[in-house]
């Protein structure tokens, strides 16, 4: 073996583990930059009877309500989270949820049960969830569908 090959067995190891820690630094990096993902509703979404699921890749966000306390919870801990309930001439009213218990369940009263007070009437709604600076929307429907 001549001296460039011994160098290159001696410093390959050194190389590997500094491409290892650099690609991780990089993704971690990727991930924490702002970006905008749309949730989608896997099915019918109904808020009143706790059937309302969104994902987004392999992030899951149920939406509910429970006595008139609307929540929100993910596979993932959850920066914020806003919800908007939309009425008909677009106006809207905001709602800040505070985190419950853990960042993966968020919640805040709202009159959303008073909004959808029959079987079959729509509400819509909006919702921005911010996970590690990416903030994931969705506009949708509530229907009830009991």
């Amino acid at each position: 073996m001549n001296k460039h090959t011994k160098l290159a067995i001696f410093i390959a190891p050194f190389l590997l583990l500094g491409g290892y820690i650099a690609s991780d630094y990089y993704l971690e990096y990727r991930a924490n930059q702002d970006k905008v993902i749309q949730l989608v509703p896997d099915g019918h979404c109904d808020v009143i009877n706790e059937k309302c699921v969104f994902s987004a890749g392999d992030l899951l966000v149920n939406v509910f309500d429970k006595n008139g306390i609307t929540g929100v919870n993910s596979t993932y801990p959850i920066d914020s989270a806003v919800l908007f309930i939309v009425d008909s001439k677009d106006q809207y009213q905001t709602y800040h949820l505070a985190m419950a218990n853990s960042p993966y369940y968020w919640q805040q009263p709202t009159d959303l049960r008073e909004r959808i007070p029959e079987k079959g009437e729509k509400q819509r709604l909006r919702m921005i969830v911010t996970i590690k600076g990416g903030k994931y929307i969705s506009e949708f429907y509530s229907q009830t569908v009991q």
